[in-house]
């Protein structure tokens, strides 16, 4: 809330509310660094963002060396104290949020899914929840909608460009994405494509002070953040001139 003129109050107008975002990986990727930022898109506060990389959609020419090196790369994190450097999965934030994603990929599972790697609890106090693919995920499971708020990560191959696009697109939400390629006329031509408030070119989605933030669909509406964010908080007063003789 911001105060208003004679005491009345103004309610900000951005509304932000989560999403499914999109890290798009087309066949001219640098794959290594590629595969670097898709942990770190995934895994920054254990998957527990609203910009986490949540569908990774990836074309078919790159998508089992993607795979490959994906799992490997977040098999390899190790849990602990999220208060110790050397920490590179920490827990999720309460008990409820652990229980709440274990649902998810049991239904996601028992109806089709692929469980490629992790899926259950790590055997230690408290709720640490092993990092997690599912693949093979068709538009009639509970999973092609639902976000997933943690260490999950969703698994999509596409044939091409046009393909990953549509599927980007094929979702309630639509807050923010990103696509990787060495051509960065490309990555702009696909981020351009995509539906969402806000898409990054080689790089995870995040947020920083200078760049608006919001989204569209069911993920909210308005702007925070920036320039456009500080207009929506300012009272504005427009004084008009006009001809006295100026028809009404």
């Amino acid at each position: 809330m911001v105060a208003g003129r004679a005491g009345q109050n103004l309610k900000k107008s951005t509304m932000e509310r989560g999403g499914r975002d999109a890290f798009i990986v087309v066949e001219d990727a640098d794959l290594d660094k590629t595969v670097k930022w898709a942990v770190w898109g995934k895994m920054n506060n254990t998957g527990q963002c609203c910009v986490a990389a949540k569908r990774f959609i990836v074309v078919e020419e790159l998508a089992d060396r993607f795979l490959d090196k994906f799992q490997t790369a977040l098999a390899a994190l190790e849990p602990g104290d999220s208060m110790d450097k050397a920490t590179t999965l920490g827990p999720l934030s309460m008990e409820a949020a652990l229980v709440k994603l274990l649902e998810q990929v049991t239904r996601a599972v028992a109806r089709g899914v692929t469980l490629v790697i992790g899926g259950t609890r790590i055997d230690r106090p408290a709720a640490f929840m092993q990092p997690t693919i599912l693949a093979d995920i068709k538009p009639d499971n509970p999973a092609f909608r639902e976000e997933f708020f943690g260490p999950v990560a969703l698994f999509f191959r596409v044939k091409n460009e046009d393909e990953a696009v549509a599927l980007a697109n094929d979702s309630d939400f639509g807050l923010g994405g990103s696509v990787f390629t060495k051509d960065g006329a490309r990555g702009k031509r696909v981020a351009s494509r995509v539906d969402t408030g806000l898409m990054c070119v080689n790089h995870p989605t995040w947020t920083t002070p200078d760049v608006p933030f919001g989204g569209i669909k069911h993920s909210g509406y308005g702007r925070e953040l920036s320039r456009m964010g500080i207009q929506e908080c300012v009272n504005k007063k427009l004084v008009r001139g006009a001809s006295i003789d100026a028809p009404a």
